[in-house]
């Protein structure tokens, strides 16, 4: 029998070692997106607490925690590299969401269609413990505002669920199926997919292109903010960490 060298042997077992892992991890971790932030340029338990970093703010926004008994702070290296500790309980039983923590751009209320394209690359982990989700949050014809449309794009999940009904089912996005639930006034858009994401790059304006050609957005529809962070209903009463490792924003105009 012919013997291979050391290396030669020892290679397709380190094939399969490294296979079993790449199979068995999870979360940004798993695709070496996982970063620290040992040294934060900016820390806040404001409520409205914020900050700009570049062309993002990056904001603690717990904007219906004052009714709750709820705790969070921020700590922020950079708008692609941050993170929250927070605790937060659902023992009022109603489901609320008490905080979103997130990074954001704003903008200037353009036309959707005057870009060609637009992404988002992002990497996030969660504790897996209570009720939250992790999502975009797209303010589309103004910002939380009489006639404004609010469109999220789901990237985790847990325990949670959207508002409104589902409309739209087996949608393919992002290499992922996904449903899409929509309020009756369709004021509120949500892309949920069938599996979590937590790292990739979503074309944000495929999505809004979808919704604009399908009847849910008006045509002429205009860009108020992008966001993107975590809606926390509950973390069981303890103090967890919801963190960003990655976040931009690319676009090209006409």
């Amino acid at each position: 029998m012919k013997h291979l060298p050391l290396l030669g042997r020892l290679l397709p077992v380190l094939a399969l070692v490294a296979l079993t892992v790449g199979l068995g991890s999870t979360g940004a971790d798993a695709a070496g997106t996982a970063r620290t932030c040992a040294h934060p340029r900016f820390v806040t338990s404001d409520p409205n607490g914020g900050t700009t970093m570049g062309r993002y703010y990056v904001h603690n926004n717990m904007w219906n925690a004052s009714s709750y008994p709820v705790s969070e702070t921020l700590k922020a290296c950079s708008a692609g590299n941050w993170y929250v500790r927070a605790k937060a309980n659902n023992s009022s039983g109603d489901g609320a969401v008490k905080t979103y923590p997130n990074v954001h751009r704003d903008y200037n209320d353009p036309r959707l269609s005057a870009f060609k394209g637009i992404k988002s690359t992002f990497a996030s982990r969660s504790p897996h413990v209570g009720i939250y989700d992790g999502a975009y949050d797209i303010w589309m014809n103004g910002i939380a505002s009489s006639g404004s449309t609010e469109v999220m794009i789901w990237t985790d999940n847990f325990h949670q669920y959207p508002s409104g009904d589902v409309v739209q089912r087996g949608l393919r996005f992002s290499h992922r199926t996904w449903r899409l639930f929509a309020t009756g006034d369709h004021g509120y858009l949500a892309f949920v997919p069938n599996h979590p994401l937590h790292h990739g790059t979503i074309s944000l304006k495929k999505r809004l292109s979808y919704l604009v050609s399908h009847g849910y957005l008006r045509h002429g529809s205009t860009i108020g903010q992008i966001c993107f962070g975590y809606e926390i209903v509950s973390t069981d009463g303890a103090f967890h960490r919801f963190k960003i490792d990655r976040f931009s924003i690319t676009q090209r105009h006409r």
